[in-house]
């Protein structure tokens, strides 16, 4: 296998956490320029969710009949085509809609390179490729708010999403040129839509499957609490700046990053069941931690930010291993089980936006509340799944 393929893997699956997390810092911007209510702007992450969520069942569904390739290639495609449509929207329901199209085309580059890494490894093997992916992908969704904050500084929320559509682009250009077929054709699979949702029903069935999906939606539930309250509570209760606020951002990439390379020679060392126990009861304590450090009353930014970046460092040795795990036994539709695993998280990790908007209250209280209760989550669906054999 090619040294560079986890990179370019990584480099596809950005696109989603980095279209759903850069234009977040220009929801005023927006609609300050539409002249919208406030608040309006959040049509357009409804949107975008719809569209994934639909998206990678249909993208999965394509990458088990028509291979890899292909179905890659077309998503890209939708999704230059919505991101230009975004750029060049004259109003939010214009936006709102190409943010749909966005995300049905982006959906492939989200799902199919997961069905890659399943289709040439499995285990421990399929354990270190993903984790050379996150190598790439994991930052994305931590450091794409500071990125499109930058961006608004210099050119308003336009040049966001042609930024979208040149990545896609060059993703394009890539796939075409680097990006071999890994499914062969006596593989793939054609079902009538009956059939496909019997499938679905077959996967969401398998214990492995369900509840390793369950602990990663609850990773990235806790992940996305933080990336929605962390910008109201560093920036809007403790007064930080800009510029120092990017840097939090990317002290807890690099945790992420480092630990996740880290991942691989830990699980031949303890074992996937060990080493993902281990982490998700470090990250509820730091979650307990961060609750009793936000009702408690914060004088100083560290005493937050300390227990986020253990939380999130810990992260990374349990989501690459959910993938692995939630994918180990449907080797022959790993197209269809990537897309439901997808579509599921994103149901839930969404909500947690939701939930955030809902309850804010100028405090960390709300984001530390959220972040506990994904903690809970991947420790209680941790418990509940079967070892892998």
């Amino acid at each position: 296998m090619p040294v560079w393929l986890p990179l370019l893997l990584g480099f596809l699956t950005a696109i989603g956490p980095l279209s759903t997390d850069m234009y977040l810092p220009a929801f005023p911007a927006i609609e300050q320029g539409f002249a919208a209510p406030p608040g309006s702007a959040e049509l357009t992450l409804a949107t975008w969710f719809l569209g994934l969520s639909v998206g990678q069942l249909v993208q999965g569904t394509l990458g088990d009949r028509l291979g890899r390739r292909r179905p890659l290639l077309i998503g890209l495609g939708i999704y230059v085509l919505g991101s230009v449509g975004c750029a060049m929207a004259t109003s939010i329901e214009m936006l709102a809609a190409f943010r749909c199209v966005a995300a049905f085309g982006g959906s492939a580059s989200m799902v199919l390179p997961r069905a890659v890494v399943r289709d040439l490894a499995d285990g421990h093997a399929a354990a270190r490729l993903m984790s050379r992916l996150m190598l790439v992908m994991g930052a994305a969704p931590i450091l794409a708010p500071s990125l499109g904050g930058l961006m608004l500084n210099f050119g308003g929320w336009r040049p966001i999403f042609w930024f979208g559509a040149g990545y896609a682009v060059i993703s394009s250009l890539l796939v075409w040129r680097l990006l071999p077929e890994t499914l062969a054709p006596e593989r793939r699979l054609r079902l009538n839509f009956g059939s496909l949702m019997v499938r679905f029903l077959q996967i969401l069935r398998e214990p492995h499957f369900i509840t390793n999906v369950m602990m990663g939606s609850a990773m990235l539930f806790l992940l996305f609490a933080y990336i929605g309250g962390a910008a109201g509570v560093f920036v809007g209760q403790f007064g930080m700046t800009p510029g120092t606020f990017a840097i939090l951002f990317g002290v807890n990439a690099s945790g992420f990053i480092i630990c996740s390379q880290l991942n691989p020679p830990l699980l031949l060392r303890f074992g996937p069941q060990r080493l993902v126990r281990a982490a998700t009861l470090a990250i509820l304590a730091a979650t307990l931690v961060l609750v009793a450090v936000a009702y408690a009353g914060p004088s100083h930014w560290l005493a937050i930010l300390l227990p986020v970046a253990v939380a999130m460092s810990c992260s990374s040795f349990v989501m690459p291993n959910a993938a692995v795990g939630a994918l180990s036994r449907h080797a022959t539709q790993a197209g269809s089980a990537s897309a439901l695993m997808g579509t599921l998280q994103f149901a839930i990790a969404g909500s947690s936006g939701f939930l955030l908007s809902h309850f804010a209250d100028g405090t960390a209280r709300p984001m530390a509340t959220l972040m506990l209760l994904g903690a809970a989550g991947a420790v209680v669906a941790e418990r509940l799944r079967p070892a892998l054999r």
